[in-house]
This record gives C-alpha cells, sequence and structure tokens, in this order.
C-alpha cells in the first residue's frame, strides 16, 4: 500500500475501491470521463470503463486491435446503446442517442454491475462499491440505489451551463411562455437577461435547447428528466476550477447535491507520476500525428490552430467561407477537418483553397490536440467553443477567435469574451472578411496581445487550482473522503 493510499484511507490491494464509469457516448463526454478514471485509479481505484458497443468498435478501428485490452485493475466493459446497427464511421445524431440511452441502458447497465459483483464472490475484481455517470446518464442514479452504493455525475460543461440547465424547469417554462414562433429565436428577444446568478448572460447565450418553441419537444422531456434524477445523486463533479467560475459557483455552494470542483482534469492527469495508462486514449477519429512535425518546421507563435470539434457540422457556404477567410488573411494555420465536418460536396472548391494555401497551410482529419495547443508555433485558436477545447487552450494560455456551435458552446464563447478576456467572436453567419479581420487581430493587432497576456494569466490560475494544495487537487481528496470512502 502506498502512502498516498494510507493517507486516503484505502485498503490494500486484495479490496480496492471499484468504481464504474459510464460516459455519454460522444467523443467530448468520453474525454473527461476517461481522465476521471485516470486520477480515480492514480488514487487507488480499481476501474472499470464502460463505452457502448458502438463506440467500442470505433476506439478499436481508430487506435488499433489491443487499444482497449486494459490492466488487471483498468478495464474496459460494454454495454448496447439501443440503436440500430449503422456503419462504424457514423456519428449518432445526438437527439436520437441521447434518447436511446435514456431509455434502453438502465437494465444492461444493472446487468453490467451485477455480473462485476458476481465476479467478486470469485476473487476476479472487487465489489463495485461506486459508480461515475455523465450527468446525462443519470439513469445510474438509479443503478446505484439498486445496489446501495454512491453516484457521482460529471458535468462536462461549465458551472455556468450546470448552473442554467438545473434550473431548466423554471426557465422553459418562462421561455416558452414568451417564444409564440421562430421569429421570437431571431429578434430582441434573446438580448434579455434570464438567469439569476450568471451575470449579464442573455438567451442567446443559453443552451441550444433553450430556445426550443414547441413544450412537445422530444429532446425538452429528455432534459427535465434528466434535471429531475441528477438531484438524487451523491455528489456533481464539475470540470472547472474555483476562480474561473467563482460569481456561479457561489450561487451553487448551497445546492444539493454538493458540488465539486475538479479541473482541468487533463492538468491533474498529467502530474500522475509513472502512469501506465498514458496509452489509453478515446479518440474516435485516427489521429494524424504527421501534423506535429509540420508544426516543427514553424516559427514560434506563427501558426493558427482551427478545429471545431467533434459534433460540429457546417454548411458547404460556411465552410468555403471559413477556408477563404483563413487563406485571405495570408496566415499559417492547422485545420482539422473530420470526414463528416460538412454537408455536401465543397471538394472541388476546396481543392483549390488547398491548392492556394499548400506553403503555408496544412489540413489534417485529426490531432492529438493537447499537444497542438501547447507547441510552441501556435499563436490562436479558431474554435467552436466545446468546454474541453475550452479547457485544455485556457491551460495552455492560447488567445481565442469563437464560432460557438450548439449545446454550451455558446456559454463558453460567452465566457471567453466577456468574462475571461480572451476571446473574440464570429458573427453566426459567418464571412469571409470576418474571418480574415478577425485572425490577423488576433496574431498581429493589440487585441490580440491584450488576450495573450489574459490568456497567460489563466493559465497560471490553472496550474495553481491543480497543483498541490491548489482548490482542484484538493477536491479530489475532498470527494473520496466525504462522499466515496465515508
Amino acid at each position: 500500500m502506498t502512502q498516498k493510499q494510507a493517507e486516503m484511507g484505502l485498503n490494500t490491494e486484495s479490496v480496492k475501491p471499484h468504481a464504474v464509469l459510464i460516459p455519454l457516448p460522444f467523443q467530448g463526454h468520453i474525454n473527461p470521463m476517461l481522465q476521471v478514471a485516470k486520477i480515480l485509479h492514480s488514487k487507488g481505484f480499481h476501474i472499470t470503463f464502460v463505452n457502448t458497443e458502438f463506440n467500442h468498435k470505433r476506439l478499436l478501428k481508430s487506435r488499433g486491435a489491443n487499444a482497449l485490452d486494459g490492466l488487471p485493475d483498468f478495464q474496459f466493459e460494454t454495454i448496447p446503446d439501443g440503436l440500430p446497427p449503422t456503419d462504424v464511421d457514423d456519428t449518432p445524431e445526438i437527439n436520437s442517442l441521447c434518447d436511446s440511452t435514456s431509455k434502453n441502458c438502465l437494465v444492461p447497465f444493472l446487468n453490467l454491475v451485477a455480473k462485476l459483483n458476481q465476479y467478486a464472490s470469485s476473487g476476479l475484481n472487487p465489489p463495485v462499491s461506486c459508480i461515475f455517470s455523465d450527468r446525462a446518464m443519470s439513469f445510474s442514479v438509479k443503478a446505484a440505489e439498486e445496489f446501495s452504493i454512491p453516484v457521482v455525475l460529471l458535468c462536462a460543461m461549465s458551472a455556468c451551463w450546470y448552473l442554467g440547465v438545473s434550473r431548466y424547469h423554471s426557465l422553459i417554462y418562462k421561455d416558452l411562455a414568451s417564444i409564440k414562433d421562430e421569429s421570437y429565436l431571431t429578434n430582441e428577444h434573446l438580448d434579455e437577461d434570464w438567469v439569476p446568478g450568471m451575470k449579464s448572460l442573455r438567451l442567446r447565450e443559453l443552451p441550444s435547447f433553450f430556445h426550443l418553441t414547441d413544450p412537445n419537444d422530444p429532446f425538452m422531456e429528455f432534459i427535465m428528466a434528466e434535471v429531475g434524477r441528477a438531484s438524487k445523486a451523491s455528489a456533481i463533479i464539475l470540470n472547472t476550477f474555483d476562480e474561473l467560475e467563482c460569481n456561479v459557483l457561489n450561487n451553487l455552494s448551497s445546492t444539493s447535491p454538493p458540488i465539486y470542483t475538479m479541473g482541468p482534469l487533463h492538468m491533474l492527469v498529467n502530474q500522475i507520476p509513472q502512469n501506465n495508462l498514458v496509452s489509453f486514449g478515446t479518440n474516435l477519429w485516427k489521429e494524424d500525428t504527421g501534423c506535429l512535425q509540420w508544426l516543427e518546421s514553424k516559427e514560434p507563435r506563427s501558426v493558427l490552430y482551427v478545429n471545431f470539434g467533434s459534433t460540429t457540422v457546417m454548411s458547404g457556404h460556411q465552410i468555403l467561407e471559413f477556408a477563404w477567410g483563413l487563406a485571405n488573411s495570408k496566415k499559417s494555420f492547422l485545420w482539422i477537418i473530420r470526414p463528416d465536418l460538412f454537408e455536401g460536396d465543397s471538394g472541388i472548391l476546396l481543392s483549390e483553397f488547398v491548392n492556394e494555401t499548400k506553403n503555408r497551410g496544412l489540413v489534417a482529419s485529426w490531432c492529438p490536440q493537447e499537444q497542438v495547443l501547447s507547441h510552441h508555433s501556435i499563436v490562436g485558436y479558431l474554435t467552436h467553443c466545446g468546454w474541453n477545447s475550452t479547457m485544455e487552450n485556457l491551460s495552455c494560455g492560447v488567445p481565442m477567435v469563437c464560432w460557438p456551435f450548439f449545446a454550451d458552446n455558446q456559454v463558453a464563447c460567452k465566457l471567453a469574451c466577456s468574462e475571461w478576456g480572451i476571446g473574440m467572436e464570429i458573427d453566426t453567419n459567418v464571412k469571409r472578411d470576418e474571418v480574415t479581420n478577425l485572425v490577423n487581430e488576433l496574431m498581429e493587432g493589440e487585441k490580440g496581445k491584450e488576450m495573450k497576456q489574459k490568456a497567460m494569466e489563466w493559465k497560471k490560475k490553472a496550474e495553481d487550482a491543480t497543483g498541490p494544495n491548489g482548490s482542484s487537487y484538493m477536491n479530489w481528496d475532498k470527494l473520496i473522503k466525504e462522499v466515496l470512502l465515508k
């Protein structure tokens, strides 16, 4: 037993606490849950990480046949997602997948936990002692009740987003009472302030599902059910840190269940000594590591990184406006374009763009993002403002040009641009001239210099939060003592 395990009150190898973790089966939710699993493992927990069967196949395809073999005390299991079989390269539609997991995953998950407990009676693994699940997989609360064990929900978005969603019931009724038709979504109605405790946050910056006009929309029912079940969890953990969202966290401090700030998660994972889990990854697309060699050929602070995440889908017009905005800036860039990033066929025009920018630009299909953002050649990030990307970017001290797409992206964009001072927003109706102007301002202008200074200040604060005696570092120990092993 290590000194750390002794300090945390963990037992010997044969009776380790056993955590079962299940993420929402999307790229941006799998990553932080795996980071949680690695941190728990470093603190002496036996880990079972649960993917859907579909994503298990995708991970094996992108990372290799042995990628999920695991270790004796870090195992991977699967359950079905309830959707009809599809091509392994297809990304499931979000609403359909959320609806299916909420209706179909509880029974196979219960069966899995029961199976693990049966294995425990044979000494194959410790009995399951706690569950960690995504906040949007809150059927796990029912499973935890069934086995009389604690359940912790991971909110993979900001504290600001969490506060808005936790008040979804009251907000959505107010929203629906005043939104009569689609025209209300394009006028000044969306500029009203709505949520107490969320300074200057307007309806347009709340998650996109707040803008629904049909009270019987299935996704609205899904969110309201998730909010209700989440209130019965043992604890909520957030991938943020105290100073980053202090005002919102103050408003959440008296809520139930208790909330623990644990981020940036990837910075805590990077501190794990002798990390034998470093090869465990969750990228659903094969990484093109050749882009790292390309970055090595570039001058310091000379390359714009462009990536719109794992779920953004653009029209052909939008992607062409971004493409020619980048081309007209005459700046070097690394652009990640997933195979399913845009609708339709813009291949011919994109080939013209690639030819125009071949001496200063590189297009890749996916990349090791944390390594890219921390590379000395990167000067800025053109992003959709997904929360994982925002946290990774902030921890590297990189300013942003923001084009939020959906869900929590608008909230993160608002925080980056108005609260933290590290971002500039591109209009939803993207125009190439605006892209060019903002890229040049970020890379050469006074605003860009100011954002870089602010970004470096936030990087230092993130390092403090995740360092020894930092708030996020200490909160892990508190969670284990106060919730998991009490």
